[in-house]
């Protein structure tokens, strides 16, 4: 496998960068009255605009020509038809099965999977109905008000992150709840607010192993069981997503209350599963639905359209030029509504922990870098603390700006001020400001010339700062699902032309590992190994007496 920065479409990119390096954002726009026009794509309820990216139509060529040698369209070719892509775990990734059209056949091993990912769905439908209209009942005799996710990394962020963002647009039939730290005062803070006897658990890990989860899930049983008298409460009050149904049946839950994962599908990817139940649960499985086909519409638009015109692939050359090229450490993600406050977490693990990879697919040391920092916020909070270093720090950080032209909440005066701030703030960041826009600013103002000598360059904004917009018209289910789908497909591409494997996550397993190695030495100190001189130093400041200040 000749390494993608051996090949004279990387090597015409990083001479091309040189080029692109004098250039200013002013100037191209100056130059180009359609810019706007040609670096954007309308996706009908979806504009994406990176025209503030510092690229030109060469640069746009070169970026194609490169995917074009990395074969985008024959790897993504594979992915959706379920070849086993995953090559450290041997495993098909197929995340997009399960958002996938009624009369769709994909194969594993040989035999159709779509049949059993329609089943689960309906499987879905039907349990979230009976929840939803108390028809399922609690130990006493109840109907459900609350719902608690105990999960960890893909089977908590994602649901949660889609609750969040939805939750305006909820019938208040249930309260969701996530609890993933293992930490035990989150668990303490959600259960004192319940009841035992109307409070349903979705405990979510493919294993039934995962430490974290099953920690937290045998202190809500013990809570259960508590109020119930009896542990045949268990049976009415969890329910769970997992290959290992024999483990929960031991934990104690009923055969027909286990909702299937497969290992065709990575956590991070999995909310369009069983692992949604929250959601359907929220909102109804309609919704679901709606999240669904939203994802199902952008799946069809990275297989089918042409690379020059394929919103997810060309938002992942953008952050390869800027992040191999340009030399961007890191990219922050941006979104203006309130409702995607958690958008930025959740694509942090998804890209982060997909792409943080410095060995090939072929198992040698990469050259180059791989995935950029993924950080943000709320981009109006953003304002008033990071936007600072954003504007005129040392370090270039490229963005992608997030905002909805209709609010999910009407309330007169905000979103108009919303949006005032989102445009102001991507086009700041594109054009900056001069010395004499300064000048003439501050001598209007009546400032002294001497005082005016001595704020010019801390009122430069040098500006030729890049960034995306994706700009949705409405943020509802459907959109959603179109955006968490195009940004799923824009991680698998830069997978593709780093020639890494985007779909293992071996770099948290290490820690894992140790913790279980030290647990013992915790919890009986005498029999346990670990690493005694951090622990043993631990354990003598934990038994030595507070002393006197």
């Amino acid at each position: 496998m000749q390494p993608v920065n051996d090949r004279p479409e990387w090597k015409e990119l990083e001479q091309h960068a040189q080029v692109m390096k004098q250039q200013h954002l002013f100037d191209l726009f100056q130059a180009d009255a359609d810019r706007s026009e040609r670096f954007s794509l309308d996706l009908g309820d979806m504009l994406v605009d990176f025209s503030r990216q510092l690229i030109s139509g060469d640069t746009f060529g070169k970026l194609m020509a490169l995917a074009r040698a990395m074969d985008v369209e024959g790897a993504r070719d594979q992915m959706m038809v379920g070849e086993k892509i995953n090559l450290t775990e041997d495993r098909a990734v197929l995340h997009t099965a399960l958002r996938g059209g009624p009369d769709e056949v994909i194969e594993v091993g040989g035999e159709d999977i779509m049949p059993d990912v329609r089943a689960s769905l309906e499987r879905m439908r039907s349990f979230t109905n009976s929840v939803r209209t108390g028809e399922w009942l609690g130990f006493r005799g109840d109907a459900i008000t609350d719902v608690v996710n105990i999960g960890i990394g893909g089977s908590d962020l994602g649901p949660k992150m889609v609750y969040d963002a939805l939750q305006d647009t909820a019938d208040n039939r249930l309260k969701v709840h996530f609890v993933s730290n293992v930490d035990g005062a989150q668990i303490t803070r959600v259960l004192r607010e319940l009841d035992p006897a109307t409070t349903l658990f979705v405990v979510a890990s493919k294993t039934f192993g995962t430490k974290e989860t099953m920690i937290n899930a045998r202190t809500a049983k013990a809570w259960v069981m508590a109020a119930a008298g009896n542990k045949e409460a268990v049976a009415r009050h969890f329910v769970a997503t997992t290959a290992a149904p024999d483990k929960a049946a031991d934990f104690g839950i009923a055969e027909a209350n286990v909702f299937e994962s497969w290992d065709w599908v990575g956590g991070r990817f999995s909310l369009w599963s069983a692992i949604g139940l929250p959601i359907a649960l929220a909102f109804g499985f309609d919704r679901f639905d709606e999240l669904l086909a939203g994802a199902r519409n952008m799946d069809q638009h990275f297989r089918a359209r042409p690379l020059a015109e394929n919103a997810p692939v060309i938002l992942a050359l953008l952050g390869i030029w800027n992040t191999n090229f340009l030399g961007a450490k890191s990219q922050a993600l941006l979104p203006y509504d309130q409702a995607l406050h958690l958008f930025p977490a959740y694509m942090q693990q998804a890209e982060m922990e997909s792409n943080g990879k410095s060995v090939s697919r072929n198992g040698r040391a990469v050259q180059y870098d791989t995935c950029p920092i993924i950080w943000g916020a709320t981009g109006i909070n953003g304002q008033h603390a990071f936007y600072q270093l954003l504007h005129q720090g040392s370090q270039i950080i490229p963005c992608d700006f997030i905002v909805s032209a209709k609010p999910q909440v009407a309330c007169e005066g905000h979103h108009e001020y919303l949006l005032a701030n989102y445009f102001a703030q991507v086009h700041a960041l594109a054009m900056g400001n001069t010395e004499e826009q300064i000048r003439a600013d501050l001598q209007t103002k009546g400032f002294a010339e001497d005082r005016i000598e001595a704020l010019l360059p801390h009122k430069i904004h040098d500006g030729n700062r890049p960034s995306t917009c994706l700009l949705l018209k409405e943020l509802n289910a459907y959109s959603l699902g179109k955006l968490i789908a195009l940004y799923e497909h824009k991680i698998f591409v830069q997978g593709v032309i780093w020639q890494i494997c985007s779909f293992d996550q071996w770099g948290v397993e290490l820690g894992k590992v140790l913790a279980d190695d030290i647990m013992p030495r915790l919890t009986e100190p005498k029999t346990a190994s670990g690493n005694k001189s951090e622990l043993d130093r631990f354990m003598r400041f934990l038994a030595a007496p507070e002393s006197a200040h």
